[in-house]
């Protein structure tokens, strides 16, 4: 039996539990969690109250761990490996995997539970009590498992504290600089940052790798300024105080992403589109997750890419409910939990009282 915290009613506290976690079956890979963050995606189903929020279950995507076993047919990692588990599949087989232009992976489309099968390897021991997944990962817990399709082995040199930053947050940021917008040497970039997100600098640090020579950080608070500057921006507008002005003018390209709450829409005025503009989505950045996801990796190796930036404080697997309050209060961007039981409670350096950009926790063994 393993430690998980479970999500049992929409916006309660989550439960530390006693589960049963199978073994994984053909194409699966077990994985003992030993660094993982809270993401806004997690806070966003977590206050779900129907589907495609489930309940129980256990939440949690952002991770980095070693694989404890493996089962039929999965010849890519071994037990031992460093993995992190990722949301976003690359089969490796279908045409969308094999495109220059897709990372959406049609082999494996989203679905509740287990990609191949749709069911669940969390069970309660006493009663044989199905526990659900979440979107292919579920690593608030010491053991999960996760099909061999969602899972990326890293070389040795990235500590799992930051390798678990890879799996959602700055892959998604720095990706959609990167891979959709494909931003060129000179140009000059606009980052709208939502209050409570952490990608939105993540983008502002792809920008600054790709060569942009103007980035404007566009938001509300004023006291994202200092980090922003510090990961690429040169100049921050706060909306409140230009007076409805466009920050752009002309062509360009818009890349939307994140989880929007709720029926969202999008208007764009028929001129704009004839005048050269586009709006693109991006899902993960337009990562495909084994092919640029080591990439980074080596990238964080030669100090290209800023991660150690996105954690102020380090957090035990227990204390997960004092991660969910911090994020939802405005009070942190993006929590991260160990779970080998070190650094409770520590705060991270620049790290000024009541305000932190990642909280790190995790499991003990």
């Amino acid at each position: 039996m393993d430690a998980a915290a479970v999500s049992k009613v929409a916006g309660q506290l989550l439960e530390m539990e006693e589960v049963e976690v199978a073994p994984p079956r053909a194409h699966e890979v077990r994985i003992r969690i030993l660094c993982t963050s809270l993401c806004h995606t997690d806070v966003t189903f977590w206050r779900m109250k129907d589907f495609p929020a489930m309940y129980p279950s256990i939440l949690g995507h952002e991770a980095a761990g070693v694989v404890e076993s493996v089962g039929d047919g999965v010849v890519e990692v071994a037990v031992g490996d460093m993995v992190v588990p990722v949301f976003s599949a690359q089969c490796g087989d279908c045409p969308d995997c094999l495109s220059d232009r897709s990372n959406i992976c049609s082999g494996l489309p989203d679905r509740p539970g287990m990609p191949r099968d749709g069911t669940t390897r969390f069970s309660y021991p006493a009663t044989g009590e199905p526990i659900h997944n979440f979107i292919s990962v579920s690593s608030f817990t010491e053991y999960t498992v996760v099909d061999v399709a969602h899972v990326v082995r890293l070389e040795p040199g990235v500590s799992p504290a930051m390798a678990c930053l890879l799996s959602c947050g700055v892959s998604t940021g720095v990706g959609a600089a990167w891979k959709v917008a494909a931003v060129e040497p000179g140009s000059s970039v606009a980052v709208f940052s939502r209050r409570r997100w952490a990608s939105d600098w993540q983008v502002a640090q792809g920008c600054r790798m790709r060569g942009a020579k103007r980035i404007v950080g566009v938001d509300l608070n004023p006291e994202k300024r200092v980090i922003g500057k510090r990961l690429g921006v040169t100049d921050f507008i706060n909306p409140n105080d230009i007076g409805g002005k466009s920050v752009s003018e002309g062509w360009g390209k818009t890349i939307v992403l994140g989880l929007a709450s709720g029926a969202a829409t999008i208007g764009i005025p028929w001129h704009d589109i004839l005048r050269g503009r586009s709006v693109v989505g991006s899902l993960f950045g337009g990562l495909k997750p084994k092919t640029d996801i080591p990439i980074l990796a080596q990238k964080y190796l030669d100090k290209e890419l800023e991660l150690e930036e996105f954690v102020t404080h380090d957090m035990g697997f227990d204390e997960i409910n004092t991660a969910f309050e911090l994020l939802t209060q405005g009070k942190c961007l993006d929590p991260v939990h160990h779970l080998d039981g070190r650094g409770k409670g520590e705060r991270r350096r620049g790290q000024a009282q009541g305000k932190c950009l990642r909280v790190r926790v995790g499991v003990t063994d």
